[in-house]
Formats: C-alpha cells, structure tokens, sequence
C-alpha cells in the first residue's frame, strides 16, 4: 500500500506541472520560471522540514522542465519499417476478405488497424450521432480484445511461475509491436501500458497494487516520454474514464441487490446492470471534457453502449480470427457470414439510435 501512496503523491505533482507548462505555452518562460522555483521551494522545503512538501514541488517543476524541454527539443520517434510492411499486410488482408457488404472490410479494418479512409460518410455521421465515434478510434476496447484472446490462445503453455513469465513476455511483445504497428495513438499507448503494468504484476505476487497505483503509473510514464500528449482530447478522455471505472464503477456494480451469490454472475439482468454501471462511471467523468470541448453530450449513451459494446468486441474477436486464419489461406464462409451480420447489426442498430 505504502508503494500505490507514493506513486500517487509523485505523479499528480508531476501531472499538474506538465498541465501547466501545457497552459503557459512558453517553452523558455516556463522551464527558466521551473528551475528557479525548484531551487529556491525545495532548498526552503527541505531546511523547514516539509519533506513531502519539498519533493511534491521537486516532481512539480520536473513536470514543468519535462513538457518544455519537449517542446523546445521535438522528440520523434517513426514507426520501424517492419511495424508499417505489417501494417500495409494486415490491411491488405482485409480488404481481400470476401464479404458480401464492402462495408463490414472497412468498418473491419477501422477496428483492427485505426485507418479510416474506408469509412463512408453516412457511417461516420452515424457513429457520431449516436455517441460511439469512439469505437472507430483504436482504444484500449480494441487491444483488450486481442489481449484476451492472446491471454486464452497462450494459456496452453500452462500455470507455472516459468510459464506465466514466458506468458507475459509474448502477451507484452505483440501488443506491443502491435500499439507501434497502428500508430501508437495515447489511449491505446495507454491501454498498453495498463497491460504491461498488469503483466509485471502478476509476475510479482508479493508485491501489492490498487487500481489508482496502476492509474498513475501509467500516467507518468506516459507523460515522461511523451508530455506534450496531455494536450490531446483523445488521452484526457481516455485517462478520465479508467478514472471513473476504477472509482466510481466498483461500487456501483454492487448496487445490484443480491449480488454475492454464485449464481448472481450469471444473472442477465445484473450483467445489464454492470454495463449500463460501467458506462454510467465513464461517462460521469468524462462528460465536463466532452462538454467543454464539443459543446454536445450523447443522450442516449446508454443505449448505444448496452448495443455496441457487445457487437464491437465480438467484431473484433471475429475479424481477429478470421484474418488469423486468412493469413494461412482459410476463410471459413461460417465465419465470413457470422462476421458480416456483427457488422450489419452494429451499423443498423447505431443508425436507428441516431435517429432518435
């Protein structure tokens, strides 16, 4: 517990200075105000007693020294040329699928890979109409996806301590050449980075951890490398909604009368429940952002959420099978037809919601 509360006061005094070298907007201004503050608070901290206080305002001016030196020295960091030969297949895969309707290929390869050029216009305005433009931007829906799936397909290898290791090392290795292989977006570095954390954890049983621990680490260390993410609408949402499940989703769930029997968990009335709770703490934290930002809110979030979210992940464990299987020269017409009605009633059903 002491290792989750240490992490916690590091990284939100870090956060608030790259948030502030962020709003200043002045590179040299900032990281010579941030200096000077660092010197002069932390050597008054540190005489006076205020440790906690004086390493609070350490992380505080690193944050501002972190976002600026980025800012002033631009890090990029192109994706190798295996990471897009693979990427250029994978597309070129699906788009070779024989599906009945062209657009289940491009809503397909959206989900898959993050490109998005095969998105007609009528579908787009429907995602966004009915609140669920965030199924078409890769996301950590996406790549829990093909984590279970790697989780089940490796759980062949067995339940020793050598095998959980040689487990996570593979599981961490795909996603990761697969986050670097889609464009590494934020929240699906994100999500990779809740993996990882997750893997490294599972590995260290005697070492304990809290949903907020996990939270901010992730956070910092995707600051750290890439501070001048925080500006990007796509990582606040995405942070702001692991927010909201960590916190505020537990207790909600457990809202739901009788819930500590056996049988509860497969209660199909307490699974809506947990969507619909699941749903509700995402967007309770996000909705001040979305606001702010869009000047819209999604009325009916629930309802494309308790649709959508089930459609989409069976899409994308679908797709991820049968391109498997493609890649070998098999496309089952089964699976081809499964696929293409997953594809059909997600569309349908986000149509007939944005025009309610």
């Amino acid at each position: 517990m002491k290792a989750d509360a240490d992490i916690v006061r590091l990284s939100v005094p870090f956060v608030a200075g790259v948030g502030l070298a962020a709003w200043i907007d002045a590179p040299l201004v900032s990281a010579t105000a941030a200096l000077a503050a660092v010197a002069a608070f932390f050597f008054f901290a540190a005489r006076s007693g205020g440790r906690t206080a004086a390493i609070a305002l350490l992380f505080l001016g690193l944050g501002v020294l972190c976002h600026s030196g980025s800012a002033i020295l631009p890090f990029r960091n192109p994706a190798p040329s295996a990471a897009s030969a693979a990427l250029e297949k994978l597309s070129a895969l699906i788009d070779s699928l024989p599906f009945s309707e062209r657009e289940t290929n491009a809503l397909l390869k959206a989900f898959l890979t993050g490109q998005r050029k095969g998105i007609g216009k009528a579908m787009s305005d429907s995602f966004r109409a009915a609140g669920a433009s965030h199924l078409l931007a890769l996301s950590g829906l996406h790549l829990g996806v093909i984590y279970l799936i790697l989780s089940k397909l490796l759980a062949i290898i067995g339940n020793s301590r050598l095998a959980y290791a040689v487990r996570s090392i593979l599981i961490v290795a795909c996603s990761a050449f697969y986050v670097i292989m889609t464009g590494a977006s934020p929240s699906i570095v994100r999500a990779f980075l809740f993996i990882l954390l997750a893997e490294i954890a599972r590995n260290c049983p005697d070492r304990s951890k809290t949903p907020l621990g996990v939270w901010c680490t992730a956070l910092l260390i995707q600051l750290v490398f890439r501070p001048e993410v925080i500006s990007a609408t796509g990582f606040r949402l995405s942070y702001l909604a692991m927010l909201g499940i960590f916190l505020l989703y537990p207790s909600m769930k457990e809202w739901y009368p009788g819930g500590g029997s056996k049988r509860a968990k497969w209660n199909p009335l307490r699974r809506m429940w947990e969507a619909m709770a699941l749903s509700t703490s995402c967007q309770l934290f996000t909705a001040p952002l979305v606001w702010f930002t869009f000047h819209t809110f999604p009325e009916y979030f629930l309802l494309t959420n308790l649709i959508a979210l089930p459609l989409t992940e069976a899409l994308i464990a679908c797709g991820v099978a049968l391109t498997a299987l493609a890649a070998f020269g098999a496309a089952p017409a089964p699976l081809l037809r499964l696929t293409d009605c997953l594809s059909f009633a997600l569309r349908r059903s986000l149509e007939t919601i944005a025009t309610m």
